[in-house]
């Protein structure tokens, strides 16, 4: 794997709780509005710049991306955001419920991702692509980090452990409750084996973020195709990551909420299941599935474990054993319907981070007619479809903590 350290772009210490802000894709134009109210620093108004603009307005219009890049003059300008002096790498954990995981940030290469080095685990969308390419194109910049995994690496965390011995360069809690500590790797000798021992990898894998790092992988392979005198130094074949050990890494559940029964009484749905699951009453809680190919159904205030048979699914095909198949397969389609998980108004997902409550709550409420909870996927199982060249079906992980932007951005000039 190539990787480089770079020159960051980051706000001073004093300012970066008021620069730093949620990711542009976790919350919606209104949120980000709310959130940023009275803080001309944040980092919304460049990775959400609609929030500059009247309610209403279409954050995909030509005059919000030019605004995104005005607003980053600005902050450069007004010394919200500087550049650092000399390339370095950069470390950045994250706390949350008593847990850190530590992540090295780089300049991970557009040819790695190319030609397939860095695996991919989810289809993108093209529109979505899109949409965050003519972002990195109007800002010449990476603004915001995509979430990578590695293969966990002794001589790396190492290299970290020495690091954050040392006082972090930010140290804060965002209003989440999550932790977020940051410091900066200068030393020559750890820089130069940083990129050697990333040179010995032969791979890593996209955790979150897959389509901002097909937009800022294909906005660079655009520039080596429009300099002529492209040489394969330039800062441009580049992209900005946070890598994370793979063992540090924790993936949570995804779960499913749907409209209706597709024309079943509550009983003939529990009935439709025993024929390729064990079904049984577990009361008026749902409860949090025990082990792989286990899961809870809520449905009409009572809740049910639900456990596939022997037969039913693959262990030996890496995306025939995923729950989010073999519920897709034998429930999804097959009892209820839905075909298309990406299209179909009937289902909603709902990450884990909001708890078991919320599905019980979606159904009581009239909104779901029956809510089905997975186990989580696992980062081997995340792993192996990679390595094998297989695509997850939609919404089948979900990462926390999410990483913070505004931390640090990667200028690609």
């Amino acid at each position: 794997m190539k990787v480089k350290p770079f020159r960051g772009v980051r706000p001073p210490k004093a300012l970066v709780r008021e620069v730093a802000s949620r990711p542009y894709d976790v919350l919606n134009s209104e949120e980000a509005r709310s959130e940023a109210e009275g803080n001309e620093k944040s980092l919304y108004r460049i990775i959400k710049p609609e929030i500059d603009f009247p309610v209403g307005k279409d954050e995909h219009d030509e005059d919000v991306y030019m605004k995104a890049a005005e607003n980053f003059h600005l902050f450069q300008e007004k010394g919200w955001l500087l550049q650092d002096e000399q390339e370095m790498y950069y470390v950045y954990a994250q706390t949350m419920n008593g847990k850190t995981q530590y992540g090295l940030v780089v300049g991970a290469s557009v040819e790695d991702y190319m030609t397939g080095k860095i695996k991919k685990h989810e289809l993108t969308r093209r529109d979505k692509e899109e949409d965050r390419m003519k972002h990195v194109r109007v800002n010449d910049a990476n603004i915001e980090p995509v979430f990578f995994a590695y293969p966990d690496n002794r001589e790396l965390n190492e290299i970290v452990t020495k690091t954050t011995a040392q006082q972090p360069e930010y140290d804060f809690v965002s209003v989440d409750g999550v932790g977020h500590h940051f410091w900066l790797i200068s030393d020559t000798a750890d820089i130069k084996r940083i990129t050697e021992v990333f040179a010995e990898m032969p791979a890593m894998y996209i955790a979150d973020g897959h389509h901002r790092s097909a937009a800022a992988a294909l906005v660079g392979a655009e520039k080596v195709k429009n300099n002529p005198y492209h040489t394969g130094a330039e800062e441009y074949n580049y992209f900005m990551a946070v890598c994370f050990p793979d063992s540090q890494l924790t993936i949570i559940d995804y779960n499913r909420v749907m409209k209706d029964l597709n024309g079943l009484t509550p009983a003939e749905f529990i009935q439709k299941l025993e024929k390729n699951f064990t079904v049984e009453p577990t009361g008026t809680e749902i409860q949090r599935p025990k082990n792989l190919h286990n899961f809870s159904v809520y449905l009409d205030g009572r809740s049910f474990s639900v456990t596939a048979k022997p037969g039913t699914y693959d262990d030996g095909d890496p995306i025939g054993q995923l729950d989010v198949t073999i519920t897709s397969n034998l429930v999804l389609d097959e009892i209820l319907g839905i075909k298309d998980l990406r299209s179909d108004k009937r289902i909603d997902f709902v990450g884990g981070i909001r708890g078991l409550d919320e599905l019980k709550k979606r159904v009581d409420s009239g909104e779901m007619a029956v809510a089905l909870a997975l186990y989580p996927v696992s980062m081997k199982q995340l792993m192996d479809i990679a390595d094998t060249g297989n695509i997850m079906p939609p919404k089948t992980t979900w990462f926390e903590p999410k990483l913070r932007s505004g931390l640090v951005i990667h200028k690609l000039h």
